[in-house]
C-alpha cells in the first residue's frame, strides 16, 4: 500500500467518524518557541491547552513534521529520520478513551477491501500507564474487554514512556501505545518491553484528563485534579506503518524515500544492501545512502514551505541538510553536483501526497541547486586547508585546534559541523570548546564595536537612571520641530548638570522629533537650541530600550539639565532618508515580483540618498534581471502610489500578509507601511515619503554576494540618483571625445582598443621569451665547476614575471647536459625579487637540492620560498640583494655536506 493511500484511508476513516479533515499545517510553526512543526498535535496546541476555543469538536489530519535534534543518527537505525508524517485524530471535549481505542483498533485491523489497513490482530501489542499505585485500569479494561486484546499482550509502563505533559503546568494524562510484532527474525519474543526493534511502535493515544501543577520534569509533577473537558490527541507514524504494509526493512525503503536511495546508489555505483549492523562491510555506504534519501526529501519539503538556506534558524537547518546530503554523496565517490539528479526523483515520489512540490518545483530547485553550487565552492576552497590541518594535528599527536576550526569557519565558510564530521572520518577529535570560545570572542568584539558606535562605551547605568522618568516621546512621524525640555546630559560617561561650548555630549530630551537609528534607517541630524545655547546633533541612538539619546556638540553657549529646548531635524536630510527608506521597500517588492517570494530580506541600510538591501538568493543576478528590477522600481515611483502607515495588532498584520524581518522582535502593536496596497506591505518603524513620486528616481549601483546564499543590491535615490547619472553621462561624453566616436559607439571602440592592447602584450611577451632564449647559449659559458657540480648563477634584471625566469632556468638546465648541474636565475618582477633554482638528477645525487638553495637565497632577499628538489621558487622584498642571494647559493653549493 502506497504512502499516499495510507494517508487517504486515514482521513476517509475519521471523516466517516464525524471528524473535520484539517489540511497539514506548514512545516514552519506558528509557535514562537518552535522552529518547525515537530509533531502532529502542534497546530492543535491552542485547543488542547484551552487557550483558544476549537472550531470543531473532532478533527483529523496527516501533518508533515521535521525533527533534527538527532540528525547525526539518521541512517544508522530504522527509527531516525528528519522529515516524517504524523497521522492524528483529536477530540476536544467530545469522545474519550473508549472511542479513541476502538477507532484505532478498527482502522488497523479492518480488511483492506473495507477501507482498513488489514493488520493481523494477533501481531498487535499495546501498552497502558502503570506506575506503582497509579494505574490506568480504564484503558486496560477497554483493550481487554471491549477490543479483545489478551491481557498478556497489554503491557504496563511508567511515566517515562506512558504519560504526557507539556513540561509546564497545564493539561496532561496517561498514554496507550500500539506496537506491531515484526516477527522472530527481528529479535526476541516477549513484547516491546523486551525488544523494540522487533516490536515497533506505530500509534500513540494520549488521554488528556488531568490538570497538572508544579511540573518539575517529565516524570515528576503534581496532579491538581481532573480537567473539566477531557481531550484526545493521537499520532500514528505514517512511515512506520508504510514499512509494515510495504514489507520493507526501514523507513528509508518506503515508497516515498526509496527512489532517492536507489538513485544515489546508481550515481555512486554502489549497491544498497539494507545493512544495519555496523560490523557489516556494506553498513557505512548504506548509512550514507540513507542519509542522502532522508535529507533530500526533507530539503524538498522545507523549501516547498518557504524556508531558504541561511546561517541562522530554520535556514541553517535547511543548509545543513543539503550540505550533509552533498557531503555523503562525495564520500560515496560522486564529486559533481548531485541535486539536479536527486531532487526530481524526490519530487516525483512526494507529489502524490503533496502536489505543490511539482507545481512549485522551478522555485524549489533553483534554491536547492544554488545552495549546492555554493557549497561545492566552499568544499573546494576549504578541504585542502582542512587536510593540511588534520595532517599537522596528527603529526603533533593532538586534536584539531579550535584556532584551526575557527580559521576554516571564518576564512573559508566551513561550518563547524562539517569540520567535526570530516575530522571524525580522519580519526581526529576537534577542540570544539576552543572553537566556541573564539566564536564568542568574535561576537563580543562585534558587540563592543556596535556599542562603541552607538553610545561611546558609556556606562548603561547612567541611561537606565534617565529612563526612570519615562520613555522618550517620539514626535518625528508628525513634525520635525518640537518644543521639549532637557532631561539629562551625559559627558564622558557621567551625568552632568551643564556643558559648555565645544563639549561633546549625549543629550536626552523628554520629547524629540529626531529619529534614532533603527530598522536599517540612519539617524536624523539637526540642531537643538534654547536660551543661550546651540547644540548640533550628529547621531541619535537608543542605548537602552525606550530612551532616545542625541550624540551632539555644544556649538554656542552653555546647556543645562532642565532647560527648555527646541529640537529641529534637518528637513532636507530627513526627506532624503525617507526617499531611501521608501525606495528600500520598493526594491524589496520589485525583487518579489521578479525573482519570487523566496527573495527574502536579510538586512538593509538606508541614509540620505542611498540604500543597501540584502536578500536571500543563491546566485548572482543577470544584467537583464538587474535592469528589470530598476525598471519596476522606477515605474512604481512614477505611478505616484500612496504610501500609507497603519497601526494594528501583530496578529492582524500577519493575517494581512505583511512582511516581517526574520529574527526581529515585534511588540503586540506594530506599524504597517503599505505601497499600492498589498504590492508592498511591511512591518516597519521607520519614516517614509507620503507618495512614491516624492522619491524622484532610483538607480541601481550594483549587486554582489554577501555570504553564501545572500546577495546585496545598492542604489541611489532622488538627487543622488540624478547626480550619479549625470556623472556617468559626463564620463561617457569624455570617452566619446577621447575616442573620437559617438557615445553609442564607445563600448565597441573600447572593446577594439582592449583587443589591440592584448595582442600587443602577447607580442611583447613573445619577444621577451625569444630574447631570454637567445641569451641562454651565451650564458652557458658562465657556468663554473664547484667540487664536481656545475653552477650557473645569473641575474636576469627586470622581467615580466616568474614564468620568464622559470622558462630560462629549465632551458639552461637542459643545455648543461647530464653531468651534475645547478641553475640559479634571479630577477626583479613588479619591483620584487624572484629566484628560481633548477637541478638535474646528477646534482641531486650529489646532495644539491633546489628547495634548500631557494630557502637560502630567499632568506637573503627578506622573504621565503620552497618547492621540490628539482625545481623551486622563492622571493623577497629587497631587489638590491639579488647579487648577494646568488652568492649565498654559490656558498651553499660549495659547502654541501
Amino acid at each position: 500500500m502506497k504512502s499516499h493511500e495510507i494517508a487517504r484511508r486515514w482521513l476517509d476513516f475519521f471523516s466517516r467518524k464525524g471528524h473535520t479533515v484539517v489540511p497539514s499545517a506548514s512545516l514552519v510553526s506558528n509557535d514562537p518557541s518552535l522552529l518547525f512543526t515537530v509533531a502532529g498535535m502542534v497546530p492543535f496546541i491552542p485547543y488542547l491547552t484551552a487557550r483558544e476555543t476549537p472550531p470543531y469538536s473532532r478533527a483529523t489530519s496527516v501533518q508533515k513534521c521535521i525533527r533534527t535534534a538527532d540528525i547525526e543518527e539518521v541512517g544508522k537505525t530504522a527509527r531516525h529520520g528528519t522529515f516524517f508524517q504524523m497521522a492524528g485524530n483529536f477530540s476536544f471535549g467530545d469522545y474519550f478513551k473508549e472511542d479513541a481505542i476502538t477507532f484505532a483498533w478498527e482502522l488497523l485491523t479492518s480488511p483492506v477491501e473495507d477501507g482498513g489497513y488489514g493488520l493481523d490482530p494477533e501481531r498487535l501489542w499495546v501498552t497502558v500507564y502503570e506506575d506503582g499505585d497509579e494505574r490506568d485500569d480504564e484503558a486496560r479494561a477497554i483493550w481487554r474487554d471491549k477490543v479483545g486484546v489478551p491481557n498478556e499482550r497489554i503491557i504496563g509502563t511508567g511515566k517515562a514512556d506512558n504519560y504526557w505533559n507539556t513540561g509546564q503546568a497545564g493539561p496532561g494524562g496517561p498514554c496507550s501505545e500500539i506496537y506491531y510484532d515484526r516477527g522472530p527474525a527481528y529479535g526476541l519474543e516477549g513484547g516491546p518491553a523486551v525488544d523494540e526493534t522487533r516490536y515497533i511502535e506505530i500509534w500513540n493515544l494520549v488521554f488528556m484528563q488531568y490538570q497538572l501543577s508544579e511540573v518539575r520534569s517529565k516524570t515528576d509533577f503534581d496532579v491538581a485534579g481532573e480537567l473539566p473537558q477531557k481531550n484526545i490527541d493521537t499520532g500514528l507514524g505514517l512511515e512506520r506503518l508504510a514499512m509494515i504494509l510495504q514489507g520493507v526493512e526501514n523507513m528509508y525503503e518506503t515508497d516515498q524515500v526509496r527512489p532517492v536511495l536507489d538513485k544515489a546508489a546508481e550515481l555512486s555505483g554502489k549497491s544498497y544492501t539494507s545493512a544495519e549492523d555496523p560490523s557489516d562491510p556494506h553498513h557505512a555506504d548504506d548509512v550514507k545512502m540513507r542519509v542522502v534519501a532522508d535529507h533530500i526529501r526533507s530539503a524538498l519539503m522545507l523549501i516547498s514551505d518557504g524556508v531558504t538556506p541561511s546561517n541562522e534558524g530554520r535556514g541553517y537547518v535547511l543548509r545543513r541538510l543539503i550540505r550533509r546530503a552533498v557531503r555523503a554523496m562525495r564520500l560515496l565517490g560522486v564529486e559533481t553536483a548531485v541535486l539536479p539528479e536527486l531532487l526530481p526523483v524526490s519530487r516525483d515520489a512526494m507529489k502524490g501526497t503533496y502536489p505543490e512540490v511539482e507545481t512549485d518545483f522551478a522555485r524549489i530547485s533553483r534554491i536547492a541547486y544554488a545552495e549546492e553550487k555554493a557549497f561545492l565552492r566552499t568544499i573546494a576552497s576549504g578541504t585542502e586547508r582542512l587536510e593540511v590541518a588534520v595532517q599537522e594535528s596528527k603529526a603533533a599527536g593532538r586534536p584539531l585546534s579550535g584556532a584551526d576550526a575557527f580559521a576554516l569557519h571564518d576564512t573559508y565558510g566551513f561550518p563547524i559541523d562539517l569540520t567535526l564530521e570530516m575530522a571524525e572520518e580522519a580519526g581526529l577529535k576537534v577542540d570544539e570548546a576552543g572553537f566556541r570560545s573564539l566564536m564568542q570572542e568574535q561576537r563580543k568584539r562585534a558587540q563592543a564595536d556596535a556599542r562603541g558606535k552607538k553610545h561611546g562605551h558609556s556606562d548603561m547605568s547612567v541611561f537606565n537612571e534617565l529612563l526612570k522618568a519615562g520613555n522618550t516621546v517620539f514626535t518625528g512621524y508628525d513634525e520635525l520641530l518640537t518644543e521639549s525640555s532637557v532631561r539629562g546630559i551625559v559627558s564622558n560617561g557621567q551625568s552632568v548638570s551643564y556643558a559648555g561650548q565645544g563639549t561633546e555630549i549625549e543629550l536626552v530630551l523628554d520629547e524629540t522629533p529626531f529619529y534614532a537609528e533603527a530598522g536599517g534607517q540612519a539617524a536624523d541630524v539637526g540642531l537643538i537650541t534654547g536660551d543661550g545655547f546651540v547644540v548640533e546633533v550628529s547621531d541619535v541612538q537608543r542605548p537602552v530600550k525606550g530612551l532616545t539619546v542625541h550624540k551632539a556638540v555644544v556649538r554656542e553657549g552653555e546647556i543645562s539639565a532642565g532647560a527648555l529646548a527646541q529640537a529641529a531635524v534637518d528637513a532636507e536630510q530627513r526627506h532624503a532618508a525617507e526617499q531611501a527608506h521608501s525606495g528600500t521597500h520598493i526594491v524589496h517588492a520589485a525583487l518579489h515580483q521578479i525573482l519570487g517570494p523566496e527573495a527574502l530580506q536579510r538586512g538593509s541600510f538606508n541614509k540620505a540618498g542611498y540604500l543597501r538591501f540584502d536578500f536571500s538568493w543563491g546566485e548572482g543576478l543577470s544584467a537583464a534581471a538587474k535592469s528589470e528590477i530598476e525598471e519596476v522600481s522606477n515605474l512604481a515611483i512614477r505611478s505616484n502610489h500612496k504610501v500609507e502607515t497603519k497601526i494594528m495588532s501583530l496578529a492582524d498584520a500577519k493575517a494581512l500578509g505583511a512582511t516581517a524581518l526574520f529574527g526581529e522582535a515585534y511588540g503586540d502593536q506594530v506599524r504597517v507601511v503599505e505601497i499600492d496596497g498589498e504590492w508592498s506591505r511591511e512591518l516597519c518603524g521607520g519614516t517614509h515619503v507620503d507618495s512614491t513620486s516624492r522619491i524622484g528616481s532610483l538607480t541601481l549601483l550594483g549587486e554582489q554576494s554577501v555570504g553564501s546564499g545572500n546577495r546585496r543590491v545598492e542604489a541611489f535615490v532622488g538627487m543622488d540618483a540624478f547626480r550619479h547619472l549625470a556623472a556617468e553621462r559626463a564620463l561617457v561624453n569624455e570617452l566619446s571625445e577621447l575616442l573620437k566616436v559617438p557615445s553609442v559607439q564607445v563600448p565597441e571602440r573600447v572593446a577594439a582598443t582592449l583587443a589591440k592592447l592584448k595582442q600587443v602584450e602577447k607580442e611583447l611577451e613573445r619577444l621577451r621569451r625569444e630574447q631570454l632564449a637567445a641569451s641562454a647559449a651565451a650564458l652557458l659559458g658562465s657556468a663554473v665547476d664547484i667540487d664536481g657540480v656545475r653552477l650557473l648563477a645569473h641575474d636576469a634584471g627586470t622581467v615580466s614575471g616568474a614564468d620568464d625566469l622559470r622558462t630560462l632556468a629549465l632551458d639552461l638546465r637542459s643545455r648543461l647536459g647530464s653531468e651534475a648541474a645547478v641553475v640559479a636565475v634571479a630577477g626583479a618582477a613588479n619591483g620584487r625579487p624572484v629566484v628560481i633554482v633548477a637541478t638535474n638528477e646528477a646534482a641531486r645525487e650529489a646532495k644539491v637540492k633546489a628547495g634548500a638553495l631557494v630557502k637560502t637565497a630567499a632568506g637573503v632577499l627578506g622573504g621565503g620560498g620552497g618547492g621540490k628538489d628539482d625545481v623551486a621558487q622563492g622571493g623577497g622584498t629587497d631587489t638590491a640583494k639579488i647579487s648577494e642571494a646568488l652568492d649565498a647559493i654559490r656558498a651553499a653549493v660549495a659547502n654541501r655536506g
